[in-house]
């Protein structure tokens, strides 16, 4: 049994920062990887990030490249989105999502776990 607790959410004005945390359950959580979504209203779910339990990581598009970074800290199970230089259009809620297996790390089928989500409202 895995549960994910998002925190870190809020209202932040363009150009500003916020960091996401996923507190994660369960003793195994090293050997899983972790990724980042998120979801408008009237949009899909989007990948954001995924980082392996060997530490590699990959950015969901350009539009975040250079400007977040996922990191995690296994000793305290928990996963980490730093997300800089703000934009309106990153508003969405944020999800953060466990994969048991090695493969299909931007897709939402991949992900066993999800939580329940933390609002992310950029300002202009």
């Amino acid at each position: 049994q895995v549960q994910l607790v998002e925190s870190g959410g809020g209202l932040v004005q363009a150009g500003g920062s916020l960091r996401l945390s996923c507190a994660a359950s369960g003793r195994t959580f090293s050997i899983y990887t972790m990724g980042w979504f998120r979801q408008a209203p009237g949009k899909e779910r989007e990948f954001v990030a995924s980082m392996r339990w060997n530490g590699g990581s990959l950015l969901g598009s350009d539009s975040v490249e250079g400007r977040f970074t996922i990191s995690r800290d296994n000793a305290k199970n928990t996963v980490y989105l730093q997300m800089n230089s703000l934009k309106p259009e990153d508003t969405a809620v944020y999800y953060c999502a466990l994969n048991r297996g090695l493969v299909g790390v931007t897709s939402v089928a991949r992900y066993d776990y999800w939580g329940q989500g933390t609002q992310v409202t950029v300002s202009s």
